[in-house]
């Protein structure tokens, strides 16, 4: 490892250089993505792993739908179909509810069991009783083999054509009106029917708060509006101010990667609102509908179970839950995924027993953890697989197998460049991204009832599933088919809500095949020390890592320009077109704008002509909240912003290039996963210590092939976090639920 200055010296350990944390991609600059600002802090809790807010929109984006491909315009954008498979997950998930009973129905007065869970609740929390199961939720029945209950049918895939037409001149007028009354921006016209559908105009004068549904839009704009509309009737004690605050607060909380929050914090968060009575407003949203609450059972020996049981020895025999809060959205998400994990975990059991003959002479063809990857997939319809770059070796020699004995098999990756180069470095013709796959823009295409056409999927990037994508996936399988989650474990939690791959680790319901193929050479070497914790001095002969110090974010932009445009390619032979800047916040001095603005103007210098981008620049493009992509700016015509992503030709409507498109030559870690380049700049500003992660620290730095410099200006955060803070906590009910519906796996 070296250390590069005036003059370039061969080797310097890293431990010993300044180090700091870099700000988490959380922190996300004044006029970014205002909705994603506040996020899990300002609901008490901590942010989803280094920001996941932040790069859920890739940078801010955070419209529903995607842009539509050059010359397509009358079929669904890849965005689009996947809010429509969003939609039709919900109706069946909603349908089944209604069918067995879910925890607690949205909608309506609380009445009866739900009265009295919230009785109980209020009992809890002003120290009345211990929190105890009052109010159980009764168990999710296990879903037998496929023979015994088949799969609910699903609509067949529609043929592409438009399905959200442009609301009522009409509409659109009678809420620009109330907007204006209010002193609200009227372009936000739209988007409020968007959410608040039929009757819009009339719902925000009746509700003023209901504003805050609206993305962008922030609790102080929503009081102001308020005031403008109610005048004197218009107070912080208002109880549609409190339930509207709720619900926001867990929608803030869910872009940090929460899909619930415990009471505590969430009631924390009112008060610091200025909520008057917190606990009301918390049960009004309840009582209302809005805001489901949930009681999971605490493991013994838990700080939590302590806490809970406390001195009661006449309540011993009751064990302690925990009480959580959360959005429907995320609530079915969830339920449905643990649902759907269970059948595929039982849809198999009956064909154990079957000839295995072929798989086992696949397994005796390979050795080491490929073999054990084939054994495990023979006898399991659910296995994990955990590993890093190398490791893809081992899903190909399964995929191989599996094709071999006739399976129909197909792997999905993240990002189109994990497709790429999974395809190339293995010969795989099966792959597809996981967005083209659930948009039927890509894959096998889908049988009678809605299932996926196959017997085997391996999901590469298994982390950066969130708990809606991974819902849709699982719902998409015919009974009876295998399922592999593939990935690293070491790398940030995905950009949506949820830790999927992380709480299917720690319920070990299923087989975890663990890979024993490190990635190679001193950049493979430094990472697999991150992983436990260590920032070893490695070995960097041919200068494949090299520590730029950078004493100001001023100096920090400087060097990560001189290295990009001379350094590197100068000494590593990786033009600047293959060298990636990765840093932690979109802004700040030496945040992804300004080296955007400093690599444009060294790189590619222009007028931005079009939209402020020329032909030549690379950008990001988000076509849906939580995925980027990058590509190069080929051009402008009518339609809007037309882009190159990865050999496809992508035209991104011009009213959505302001939101959706940012150059690129810099990028947050969390948008940069799922891609690798040949050399990447990892940029460590002093400001960002605060926020470093060990996560952080190994989804950079592992994003480089061949080299990789770090421009280094944080002292000794750098080792702190590595040693210290392996990742910031998220709240979900995953885990949970799966054991309650499928036994550990022996």
């Amino acid at each position: 490892m070296s250390t590069e200055s005036a003059a370039e010296q061969p080797r310097a350990d890293v431990a010993s250089e300044p180090e700091s944390p870099e700000a988490a991609e959380s922190t996300v600059s004044a006029g970014e993505a205002p909705a994603a600002e506040a996020s899990a802090d300002e609901a008490g809790a901590a942010g989803g792993e280094d920001g996941a807010g932040a790069a859920s929109g890739g940078d801010g984006a955070q419209a529903a739908d995607g842009g539509e491909k050059a010359g397509q315009p009358g079929e669904l954008s890849e965005a689009e179909a996947e809010l429509a498979a969003q939609r039709e997950l919900r109706e069946r998930i909603e349908k089944r509810k209604a069918e067995k009973g879910g925890p607690i129905a949205a909608g309506g007065k609380l009445s009866g069991t739900a009265a009295d869970l919230l009785a109980a609740v209020r009992a809890v929390e002003s120290g009345e009783k211990p929190v105890t199961r009052v109010v159980a939720e009764p168990p999710a029945p296990r879903r037998p083999a496929a023979p015994e209950q088949p799969r609910p049918a699903a609509p067949a895939p529609v043929a592409p054509t438009r399905v959200v037409s442009a609301p009522p001149a009409e509409a659109v007028s009678a809420v620009r009106t109330v907007l204006a009354r209010g002193g609200a921006p009227e372009a936000l016209a739209e988007r409020a029917i968007a959410v608040l559908g039929e009757g819009a105009d009339q719902q925000l004068r009746e509700d003023p708060w209901q504003l805050l549904r609206v993305s962008g839009v922030r609790p102080d704009h929503a009081d102001g509006f308020a005031r403008a509309l109610l005048g004197e009737a218009c107070g912080p004690e208002d109880e549609r101010r409190g339930r509207a605050l709720t619900g926001w607060l867990l929608e803030q909380a869910a872009v940090a990667g929460h899909t619930a929050l415990d009471a505590g914090p969430l009631k924390q968060a009112l008060a610091q609102r200025g909520v008057p009575d917190p606990d009301a407003a918390v049960e009004s949203a309840v009582a209302e509908g809005e805001v489901l609450v949930f009681q999971d059972a605490l493991d013994e020996g838990t700080p939590e179970h302590a806490d809970a049981a406390g001195d009661e020895d006449e309540e011993a025999a009751e064990r302690p839950v925990r009480v959580l809060f959360g959005l429907e959205r995320y609530a079915l998400a969830e339920e449905s995924l643990a649902d759907g994990l269970a059948r595929v975990v039982n849809g198999l059991e009956k064909e154990a027993g079957s000839d295995l003959a072929g798989w086992a002479e696949a397994a005796g063809s390979v050795r080491g953890s490929a073999a054990e990857l084939i054994r495990a997939s023979a006898a399991h319809g659910l296995v994990l697989h955990t590993g890093g770059e190398a490791a893809r070796a081992e899903t190909a020699a399964l995929l191989g197998a599996a094709r071999e004995l006739g399976l129909r098999v197909c792997a999905a990756t993240h990002t189109p460049d994990g497709r790429r180069r999974l395809a190339q470095a293995h010969g795989l013709a099966e792959v597809v991204t996981v967005a083209g796959l659930l948009s039927d823009n890509e894959g096998p295409g889908r049988d009678a009832e809605g299932a996926l056409q196959l017997d085997l999927l391996v999901v590469l990037d298994a982390p950066q599933l969130d708990v809606e994508t991974a819902a849709m996936l699982v719902e998409s399988l015919a009974d009876g088919a295998r399922l592999v989650l593939s990935g690293d474990p070491a790398v940030l939690w995905s950009a949506g809500a949820g830790r999927v791959f992380a709480d299917l680790l720690a319920a070990r319901v299923c087989p975890q095949v663990t890979s024993r193929t490190p990635d190679p050479g001193p950049i493979g070497e430094l990472v697999s020390g991150i992983t436990i914790g260590e920032l070893n001095q490695v070995e960097a002969p041919g200068k494949e890592v090299v520590i730029v110090p950078a004493r100001d974010p001023g100096e920090a932009v400087h060097r990560t320009v001189q290295l990009v445009a001379d350094s590197i390619p100068r000494a590593c032979s990786v033009p600047a077109e293959q060298t990636q800047v990765i840093t932690v916040a979109h802004g700040g001095p030496a945040g992804t704008r300004a080296l955007n603005a400093a690599l444009k103007e060294r790189l590619n210098p222009g007028p931005g002509r079009f939209g402020g981008f020329d032909p030549g620049d690379r950008v990001s493009y988000t076509p849906a909240p939580g995925r980027t992509v990058t590509g190069l700016v080929t051009g402008a015509e009518a339609a809007g912003l037309r882009l190159d992503v990865e050999g496809a030709s992508v035209v991104v409507p011009k009213e959505q290039v302001e939101e959706r498109v940012r150059h690129g030559w810099a990028l947050t870690a969390h948008q940069a996963l799922g891609h690798r380049w040949p050399a990447v700049v990892a940029v460590l500003p002093g400001d960002a210590a605060a926020t470093l992660t060990r996560a952080w620290v190994y989804s950079a730095f592992s994003r480089a092939e061949r080299h990789l410099s770090v421009v280094h200006g944080v002292e000794g955060a750098l080792a702190r976090a590595v040693a210290e803070i392996p990742s910031k906590p998220r709240t979900t009910r995953l885990e949970r639920l799966l054991k309650g519906q499928v036994p550990a796996a022996v």
